[in-house]
């Protein structure tokens, strides 16, 4: 899955696929690096992140959703937590909602049980992107996270979704300490238990910035690192910047189990 922001201030590339033209040329470049999915994100949930309206958030992701539809054959997702996006994406060809709240706002839920086609991926989040990194606290990370996943599945079940739509994520970065953060890749493959795909996203995140004392742009063989300790957990979507390389990794590693 590579990452499209079409954003002024997400913490890796913020404003520099703002452009319909910028973002087009960067989708193009990232299929052509052997992405499957391309992710647009017209808000940024980076730590502190300010809320963005329906509107603009609107005027920033369906062109873009409509113009790569119209020139590629390829899976679009649709990263948003609103309702209207979910809808008006659905509405323009978007085969994946994803979404950092779990359909947890107001008329999320019947907007996603309306269409039966639509991919839907739930992550967890301790807080709002505000607040998340303010001491965050668990009584049990794996056990916690699973409940709250259950407890999102059940909700989209009781809404008339099917679980084979269903994707979920473990939120790293959101509203996990470093430690936190690498206690749940360790044990990623514990969310098995749901019998649904896992979606990993840790590309360039602060979790690597800190651990390894590595500005953003210095990232690459942490995130690669982490990519392939995520496939090896059983993660069936990489969510990444860096494409061309992360694939190039996961080859390596899928021919290690070929070969076998």
């Amino acid at each position: 899955m590579g990452i499209l922001n079409v954003t002024p201030d997400s913490f890796s590339d913020g404003g520099q696929f703002a452009r319909i033209d910028s973002a087009l040329r960067q989708a193009e470049q990232m299929i052509a690096d052997g992405a499957t999915i391309i992710d647009i994100g017209g808000e940024s949930t980076r730590p502190g992140a300010k809320e963005v309206s329906v509107n603009d958030e609107l005027a920033r992701v369906i062109p873009v959703l409509k113009a790569i539809n119209s020139r590629f054959n390829i899976i679009v997702s649709i990263d948003t937590s609103k309702a209207t996006v979910m809808s008006e994406g659905i509405t323009y060809g978007a085969g994946i909602i994803n979404d950092v709240r779990a359909l947890q706002n107001e008329g999320c839920l019947p907007v996603l049980a309306q269409d039966q086609s639509v991919g839907i991926c739930l992550m967890h989040m301790q807080g709002l992107p505000r607040t998340m990194q303010y001491d965050p606290h668990y009584d049990n990370l794996i056990d916690d996270i699973t409940t709250f996943f259950q407890q999102r599945i059940l909700a989209c079940t009781q809404a008339g979704i099917n679980t084979s739509r269903l994707i979920v994520d473990p939120g790293f970065g959101f509203g996990k300490s470093l430690e936190q953060n690498y206690s749940l890749l360790a044990n990623m493959a514990k969310f098995q238990c749901l019998d649904l795909p896992i979606l990993a996203g840790l590309s360039r995140k602060s979790m690597i910035g800190n651990l390894l004392d590595r500005e953003i742009n210095e990232r690459l063989a942490g995130s690669l690192a982490t990519a392939i300790i995520a496939a090896q957990q059983g993660a069936r979507i990489i969510r990444v910047h860096d494409v061309k390389e992360t694939v190039d990794a996961l080859k390596v590693l899928q021919a290690t189990k070929i070969n076998r």
